[in-house]
């Protein structure tokens, strides 16, 4: 049954192809490529010719020269009339240089019988043809009024918006409709003095209904019963406007009336929206509770969404949570406000209030628990403010889930603003921040991805190397240490934090070597001096190198005389033959907790530990 549709389906677009003229595609000799088979593979299919490469040149051009010499459109009676078998069995038989002009002859009739989606299909295959259309004032109204009805608004205005068309009556009639269907009253009001010749000939009703509602929404109620003066009594759109003019004017009573006959014939949207203005009018009146007409507003948009009604109502919802004090619930409805339909126009003062609305909530006076505020924020992200306060709201956040030990939490909360809402100027420190808390939540992989997405080589030096010291930390926690150290190796005073790296990783031989160049002097020793000497002594130990144990006894036997790491370093350095594996590790139990590394010794010691690299003593041991 699918092979059917689909076979119906292509038969059906073939048909239409043939009936709208579409002329094959030839090579430079004349003769029309054939269609590619659908069962030839791209491995075997022919490469393209230069003359398929190449832009190809109008199919049937010089319309656009007669189709700007004929009379302009300056009314509803110049799109004319045409039934459909007429005007599909002309375009059928008509001799290819007439095919234009039965094409637009068709076009015009749709767009008077306001079939938009149609009219524009035609018009599009006439401009693939003749390009030249779209320089032509006549094309443009026709293109911008089957626009217009297809709802693409901004569009349709700029197809209406040439100089000539400017003060023509019937393109100022569909730029007044598709304005006002945009909800820009006052842009739409400008252009009824040049559309009102074409607005007093016989119009169908959505003109009318775009000028009241224009008038309506622009405040001028008295404009809006005027132009619905000639609308019947009972027409549910007009009832419609002119309820929402009679609130407008004062008249809730016959607001209300009116609102209730559109919910007696109106369609869905209709009732919907009538809905909707009566809860703006009891709100208006005070005629109903806050906390009902937010039940209301909730259930209508329940079952309603997506235009301008859902707007209206958020609109309403927003003002309401606002008065009550609701921050969470006013943070709610704006939030959804500004990602559904932006804040422009009139809303456009809504923006910064909901930012100082989002400080506010995550102000440190308050005291909001921290998975309330981190949850705040979360959600509401995209409305923080920009430059240093918003930097400042996302640090503090940071650091206290960064203090409650939520490191993945505080990276991915400081990652949005890093992608999404940093300058250039801070993405270096931020990336580096970002992707030191990864490796303390345990996520090196993550650090690694945060700082190749951020790499940016305008950043300074110093930026540069502060990156990569996070990224050779990264690299040895995955087990990449030899590419680490190959980060590290022009990165100026970074051979604490290689010693680091190699003792946490046990890599004995090497760790000699790198601690040997950053041993303090033989004076009298602080915390981190006590911990690189005994280091050292143990990966000598570890070694088996006696004589070197011996010189570093020597050398440093005064310094550690009365300090609390003395019977260690006895044992490591003066009869080092003598130590076993429990020796051994009691040596390291009693190491200062003071880091060699400086700042980096946080991520350092979040590496898993691994099993050391088999020595000599350990095998005696």
């Amino acid at each position: 049954m699918p092979a059917r549709k689909a076979a119906k389906g292509l038969l059906l677009a073939a048909s239409a192809t043939a009936l709208l003229g579409a002329t094959p595609v030839s090579t430079p000799s004349g003769a029309p490529t054939a269609a590619p088979s659908p069962a030839t593979s791209p491995a075997t299919r022919p490469a393209p010719s230069l003359a398929q490469v190449l832009p190809q040149p109008p199919r049937l051009p010089g319309f656009a020269a007669v189709l700007a010499q004929q009379s302009a459109i300056a009314g509803p009676g110049a799109w004319g009339a045409m039934s459909q078998a007429s005007a599909w069995e002309r375009i059928a038989r008509v001799p290819q240089p007439e095919l234009q002009q039965a094409r637009w002859d068709y076009a015009r009739s749709l767009v008077g019988a306001e079939r938009g989606g149609e009219a524009f299909g035609v018009l599009e295959v006439m401009v693939q043809d003749d390009p030249d259309l779209a320089m032509v004032d006549s094309y443009r109204l026709a293109r911008g009024a089957a626009l217009t009805l297809l709802g693409r608004y901004p569009e349709a205005v700029s197809a209406l918006s040439s100089p000539t068309l400017a003060i023509n009556p019937e393109a100022c009639a569909w730029r007044l409709r598709a304005l006002a269907s945009s909800h820009l009253a006052e842009q739409a009001l400008e252009q009824i003095a040049c559309a009102r010749p074409a607005l007093r000939a016989a119009r169908p009703k959505p003109f009318v209904l775009s000028a009241a509602q224009a008038a309506v929404d622009a405040g001028q109620p008295d404009k809006a019963i005027e132009w619905l003066q000639p609308m019947p009594d009972r027409d549910p759109a007009a009832n419609l406007l002119r309820g929402r003019a009679e609130l407008l004017q004062g008249h809730g009573d016959q607001a209300r009336l009116r609102f209730a006959r559109v919910e007696q014939s109106g369609t869905m949207e209709q009732r919907t929206d009538a809905r909707l203005s009566e809860i703006e009018a009891r709100v208006a009146a005070h005629t109903i509770g806050m906390n009902a007409a937010l039940r209301q507003l909730d259930a209508l948009r329940y079952g309603w969404r997506g235009d301008v009604i859902e707007q209206r109502a958020l609109r309403l919802t927003y003002r309401l949570q606002d008065a009550s004090g609701d921050l969470p619930g006013a943070l709610r409805s704006g939030a959804t406000l500004l990602r559904n339909f932006g804040l422009e126009g009139a809303d456009a003062p809504m923006l910064p209030a909901l930012r100082a609305k989002l400080v506010t909530a995550l102000d440190p006076a308050r005291n909001l628990p921290l998975d309330q505020a981190a949850g705040l924020y979360w959600d509401y992200r995209d409305l923080a403010p920009g430059g240093a306060e918003g930097d400042l709201m996302s640090s503090q956040l940071a650091g206290r889930l960064q203090a409650a030990g939520l490191y993945e939490r505080a990276a991915d909360l400081l990652g949005y603003q890093l992608f999404v809402r940093a300058g250039d100027l801070a993405r270096g420190p931020l990336s580096a921040r970002v992707a030191s808390l990864y490796i303390l939540s345990g996520r090196p992989d993550r650090a690694l991805d945060v700082l190749r997405k951020s790499e940016d080589p305008s950043f300074p030096n110093e930026m540069i190397a502060a990156r990569d010291r996070v990224e050779a930390v990264a690299l040895s926690q995955i087990g990449r240490v030899d590419e680490a150290l190959a980060v590290l190796e022009t990165i100026p005073g970074s051979a604490p934090l290689q010693a680091e790296i190699l003792w946490k990783h046990r890599d004995w031989q090497r760790y000699a070597v790198a601690s040997a160049a950053s041993l303090p002097s033989a004076r009298a020793l602080d915390q981190v001096g006590q911990a690189v000497v005994l280091r050292h002594a143990i990966s000598l130990a570890m070694l088996g190198h006696e004589d070197a144990l011996a010189s570093l006894h020597a050398r440093y036997e005064g310094a550690f005389a009365g300090l609390p790491t003395a019977a260690a370093f006895e044992m490591l350095t003066a009869t080092p033959m003598t130590a076993d594996a429990g020796a051994l590790g009691r040596a390291m139990a009693a190491l200062p907790s003071a880091s060699p590394a400086g700042d980096m010794a946080d991520l350092i010691d979040r590496a898993p530990d691994v099993a050391p690299v088999p020595t000599k003593a350990a095998k005696k041991g």
